[in-house]
């Protein structure tokens, strides 16, 4: 069944290999979900600890402090966003807290316009703001986001490429349409930040959000808010913290907001993760997400062709410009074909009503995918599945 993709894969990216301990014993095809670690994450967290050890309390005024914004602007240089633009938080559920709180949901705009596919938390969170007097709006898809978007909509969370499907989302128009209501559109970018390029600047959008977790190999607890410049001299986000205070050092009993993208910083900063973080931020630079982006597309069209002649239904978008890193598959009882796959360490996931997704990353190899999907053949052919079935259904109910 082996073939390789119609284009000349990037032999040069597959030197990276070795970087990624994961990948000497396994098939890691879960890049969408999380990304592999980079061997030197466990250099940078030792090198916090031995910085807290050796330098204790004075680490803060030797940059730790100032991780939230110089780590952002690392992140900055990924995804098109200008220097002091963009600040790191715990989640990307924080920081669209952050952003909703910078607004009143009393007045006439106060609709919040959304499509149905976005990642539940971030659905859960703009739900729970109805009861503040958010009216929300959930849209079929982007086409009728675009659709819904008035002078009465105040925000609109979109996502970049949707999560179950691996599909990008048309965001101009909507980034267009957002403009001429008045309305702010918040991007999350989770899952194309590091494997599709992405241009906050030139998108024009009001706020857009990712996580380390996935393409960007960061690990979690980093995820990371950027905001428009001049938009931010303007807000005064109600979800703030001492971070976020104009000098908090002095200890004022009164809030003063500091300048710029540190106004939407909250509490203290969760150091270590942002230590780990910086590792895979430094592979995805020195690679680029240009050239990654061809290497991805080639695997994903090496996956589709051999999934397609193995005779399943694969769910992700045939147009390589809706297609972003993520193919998804059908097969028979794809929760239990998921459980023995990861018994022969090859790694991926399901999700309902989608099947399997596979997520291959730079570092892996042609000769990899075609594997797995030998193997997702044979398993299916055989029924070796099927000892799975009780575990599966158990999983499908809990």
């Amino acid at each position: 069944m082996y073939e390789r993709g119609d284009g000349a894969a990037d032999a040069g990216l597959l030197a990276y290999r070795d970087r990624f301990p994961i990948l000497r014993g396994t098939t890691y095809l879960i890049n969408h979900s999380l990304g592999a670690m980079p061997a030197a994450a466990e250099e940078r967290v030792v090198e916090y600890a031995r910085t807290w050890a050796e330098r204790g309390i004075r680490a803060w005024g030797e940059g730790w402090w100032e991780m939230p914004l110089t780590v952002g602007d690392q992140i900055g240089r990924i995804v098109g966003a200008p220097t002091g633009s963009v600040t790191m938080h715990q989640n990307v559920t924080i920081a669209e807290a952050v952003v909703l709180s910078c607004f009143p949901l009393d007045g006439p705009r106060r609709r919040i316009v959304y499509e149905e596919a976005n990642f539940p938390s971030v659905r859960y969170l703009y739900q729970a703001h109805a009861r503040r007097g958010a009216e929300i709006v959930v849209c079929r898809d982007d086409e009728a986001v675009l659709d819904a978007i008035d002078e009465r909509t105040l925000l609109v969370p979109i996502s970049h490429v949707l999560y179950k499907t691996g599909e990008i989302q048309r965001v101009e128009p909507i980034v267009r349409r957002a403009r001429e209501a008045g309305a702010h559109v918040v991007l999350d970018a989770y899952q194309s930040a590091g494997v599709v390029p992405l241009d906050v600047t030139a998108l024009g959008v009001d706020f857009a959000t990712g996580g380390s977790v996935k393409w960007l190999c960061g690990g979690p607890v980093a995820a990371w808010l950027y905001v428009r410049p001049e938009l931010a001299a303007e807000l005064e986000p109600a979800l703030v913290g001492w971070q976020g205070h104009a000098r908090p050092f002095a200890f004022e009993p009164e809030l003063e907001y500091a300048e710029g993208a540190a106004r939407f910083l909250t509490g203290t900063p969760n150091v270590p993760a942002l230590y780990a973080a910086t590792a895979g931020y430094d592979v995805i630079e020195e690679i680029g997400v240009d050239r990654i982006r061809r290497r991805s597309l080639e695997q994903t069209d090496l996956l589709r062709r051999l999934l397609e002649r193995a005779g399943f239904e694969v769910g992700s978008p045939r147009d390589p410009d809706r297609r972003a890193g993520t193919v998804t598959v059908r097969t028979p009882e794809f929760e239990a074909v998921h459980a023995e796959l990861r018994e022969r360490s090859i790694l991926c996931d399901h999700r309902p009503d989608v099947g399997l997704r596979l997520g291959p990353h730079f570092y892996n190899s042609d000769e990899e995918l075609a594997f797995a999907v030998d193997q997702i053949a044979e398993i299916v052919e055989t029924g070796a599945y099927e000892r799975h079935l009780g575990t599966a259904a158990v999983a499908r109910t809990s």
